[in-house]
């Protein structure tokens, strides 16, 4: 019994030395893993190291054979690649949901994946992303659980929520609302993790941001259907939905029309899609309609000045306007 466990411990400890020591630049011959068992209290011969490798491969690790010169052992396919690893570590610090402490927890697992070379090339391509404004709350994981599980399960769910106050000659200080809501979807948007709710008070959608929340508890209510909510009757659509809402804005979408100066279309064609539907093109100018919420559409379009002009409707318009003068009225004073 002794025998086999030691031969199991050293087909463990071949893998994981491939796994740590070799990539397709760095492969490593039999004798090196002979000596590298050594220094962990593991006796191999050469041969008995070929016959382990062979196991690992006919169990399905990607193990490759370099031949002459460079030969050697080298582990190929891993669960993320270079180019992978740093897409996944630059969303992660990016994410003001994800706290600093959770951040590095998810980075170090994500790195494991690579060889220890191909961890020092990620650390000399580091990008500088700024995360100051990372969210502190640790119990994010844990409500987005509990509220999956409400979704899946079709329970209303009673939310504790902290909205933040700010009162003339006082410090801003937290406000706890309780609210019994049917959850529907979790949604990404922004470097935030937002909830997709309703409030049986309201027909409409509501809009909880998950690190804001300091309790979840699953009620023994059913859900409200979903189609008394929105368009949707089976499965909310979080893509069609998302594609309408504007900064998370919640309310009701319109079909807008908006004038746009032609070098403007690489902007509209990343918030809008490269299919957005255009109605009129001119030399100068281009005219889409599309559906989306007007409350947070006016905030969006503003900051494009006059490069983007609302045509209709005539509400979406004078709510333009009207945001304008605003501005111009507190400029001058």
């Amino acid at each position: 019994m002794a025998g086999n466990s030691g031969s199991k411990a050293k087909v463990l400890a071949i893998n994981d030395i491939l796994r740590e020591y070799t990539d397709e630049d760095h492969p490593i011959t039999a004798t090196t893993i002979a000596d590298m068992l050594k220094n962990c209290g593991l006796s191999a011969e050469r041969k008995a190291i070929y016959s382990d490798i062979d196991m690992l491969i006919d169990y399905g690790y990607d193990i490759i054979k370099n031949p002459p010169p460079a030969k050697g052992y080298y582990l190929g396919e891993r669960d993320f690649q270079i180019a992978e690893a740093r897409l996944l570590i630059d969303a992660l610090q990016s994410a003001q949901s994800i706290t600093e402490k959770k951040t590095e927890e998810i980075i170090e697992s994500v790195e494991k994946s690579l060889s220890k070379y191909q961890r020092d090339t990620l650390h000399r391509q580091q990008v500088y992303v700024e995360h100051k404004n990372k969210s502190s709350n640790e119990m994010l994981y844990y409500w987005i659980d509990a509220l999956s599980t409400a979704i899946q399960t079709k329970k209303k769910v009673c939310i504790h929520y902290i909205k933040r106050r700010l009162i003339a000659g006082e410090e801003p200080k937290n406000e706890e609302h309780i609210y019994n809501v049917t959850p529907y979807a979790l949604i990404w948007n922004d470097g935030h993790y937002y909830l997709v709710c309703n409030n049986a008070k309201y027909p409409n959608a509501m809009h909880l941001r998950i690190d804001k929340i300091t309790k979840v508890k699953i009620l023994d209510e059913p859900a409200r259907p979903l189609s008394e909510v929105f368009k949707y009757k089976d499965h909310f659509d979080a893509a069609d939905y998302l594609s309408t809402q504007f900064n998370m804005f919640s309310g009701t979408p319109e079909r807008v029309q908006i004038r746009c100066k032609t070098g403007m279309w690489e902007i509209v064609a990343d918030r809008f899609g490269e299919d957005v539907a255009i109605i009129e093109h001119t030399e100068d100018t281009f005219t889409i309609a599309v559906n989306a919420v007007v409350s947070g559409l006016v905030s969006w379009i503003m900051q494009y000045g006059d490069s983007m002009v609302a045509l209709a409707p005539q509400s979406f318009r004078e709510q333009v306007e009207e945001r304008a003068k605003a501005l111009v009225k507190a400029y001058k004073e």
